[in-house]
């Protein structure tokens, strides 16, 4: 039994079904599917997985496959440029997509190989308990509104950052922590920008910092979807620890809309001879207030026949784009297991290949890497600059490469290399 529906759960119960695991149901609370969300990226170790599951084709006609991150200061000056995905030499792209048709995407490939009736909708886990009846199923897990507990062998708690499942593990660990930093987010439709692939951050954490990116191709009138966040410390914290625990009621449900005067009072000032960004937050039909927010690392993820995966297990911040891409590696690595060892040994083994890496993401997400070095540009040239070069010395400014493989986790050889998850049935 798989909680929650996101990218995490769908991708589990295809990697599961492609193992030949496919005696699978999936809880998820909302009444009904619906297409939410934003930008989000998947790094080239997730669409190598993805690839394998059979999505490449159908993930690539809605996505678009990203070959540059440049770092630009807040006047446009430029800081750091670097390829990503196949440029960088990769055997699979980087993908820029929006989580709806991602989403999307996945519940379609999880009703055609699964059949209809795998999703339960509207189906809110409440708690489970383990089964102590010798021969019945290994976990109880009950549901609002249902007067009998549903029964499985195993439950695999893909629900999300406020995760029911893991309440139930740790019902001492409180809501999600938050380093004082508020995030808007939008995506506009409108011109493509540099060679319409690139993904542009501007500016840094320690005043205004803005990410854009497009989600989609060039329609017939040459208009794409922009991604675009603009991150502000509205907090008393300093970014170098975790923070506090989020103060809005729901968490890490904080989400309201705001008008867009409330954003560009942020960028005001700002300038770019290639992206109009005070452009793209004025058109947009929507703007989120979010608050940056984490949990702790946790001890273990298992707990007896129930186990953690995806933002269930280690919600990290956004700024190493790479929070759904630890989600399909998680589902992979835990289908992989389980259809080569009895449960109690998979479980034992997915922990100790997954926990300690995203363990490591999670401490290099925390630095806001590379935004140390991003804040010393900014002291050192507030007005701009012509010549990243007459700011700081190009071995200074390598050390961005370095931050970027620490959010991301791995390199081009290294995961060329590796093994297949793919399990032969």
């Amino acid at each position: 039994m798989i909680a929650g529906a996101g990218i995490g759960g769908l991708t589990t119960a295809l990697s599961l079904h492609a193992a030949g695991l496919d005696d699978v149901v999936i809880l998820e609370s909302c009444p009904k599917m619906r297409a939410v969300g934003a930008g989000i990226n998947l790094q080239p170790a997730a669409v190598r997985e993805l690839t394998e599951l059979g999505l490449a084709q159908a993930l690539d006609a809605v996505a678009v496959a990203t070959t540059r991150l440049q770092y630009h200061h807040r006047y446009g000056g430029l800081i750091w440029s670097e390829a990503r995905g196949r440029a960088a030499g990769y055997r699979w792209p980087q993908y820029s997509v929006h989580r709806a048709r991602l989403q999307d995407l996945l519940l379609a490939a999880v009703r055609d190989r699964l059949g209809p009736d795998v999703l339960l909708t509207g189906r809110r886990l409440v708690r489970y308990e383990h089964d102590r009846i010798p021969g019945g199923p290994r976990v109880r897990a009950y549901v609002a509104g249902e007067s009998e507990p549903f029964g499985c062998d195993l439950l695999i708690g893909a629900d999300g950052i406020n995760s029911t499942v893991r309440a139930a593990m740790y019902p001492d660990e409180g809501p999600p922590l938050h380093n004082g930093i508020s995030m808007w987010r939008g995506v506009t439709q409108g011109p493509p920008f540099l060679d319409g692939r690139t993904m542009v951050i501007l500016g840094c954490n320690s005043r205004v910092k803005a990410v854009v990116y497009a989600v989609s191709r060039p329609d017939r009138a040459g208009r794409s979807l922009l991604n675009w966040v603009v991150e502000s410390r509205t907090g008393t914290d300093t970014g170098t620890d975790p923070g506090t625990a989020a103060d809005q009621p729901a968490g890490a449900d904080w989400d309201r809309t705001v008008p867009p005067e409330d954003v560009l009072a942020h960028i005001d000032g700002w300038r770019s001879d290639f992206l109009d960004l005070h452009g793209i937050v004025a058109a947009a039909p929507r703007i989120g207030l979010y608050p940056m927010i984490d949990r702790d690392p946790l001890p273990s993820w298992t707990d007896g026949r129930a186990v953690l995966l995806g933002d269930a297990a280690h919600p990290v911040y956004p700024t190493g784009s790479n929070g759904a891409s630890q989600a399909v590696l998680d589902a992979r690595v835990l289908a992989y297991e389980l259809a080569h060892h009895d449960v109690d040994e998979a479980l034992a083994r997915y922990e100790a290949a997954r926990r300690p890496h995203t363990t490591s993401l999670l401490a290099a997400h925390r630095r806001l890497e590379p935004d140390p070095l991003l804040r010393q540009v900014e002291a050192l040239a507030p007005n701009g600059f012509l010549d990243i070069r007459h700011v700081l010395p190009a071995d200074r400014l390598d050390g961005i490469k370095s931050c970027t493989r620490q959010v991301t986790g791995t390199d081009a050889a290294e995961l060329n290399a590796r093994t297949s998850w793919s399990v032969l049935v």
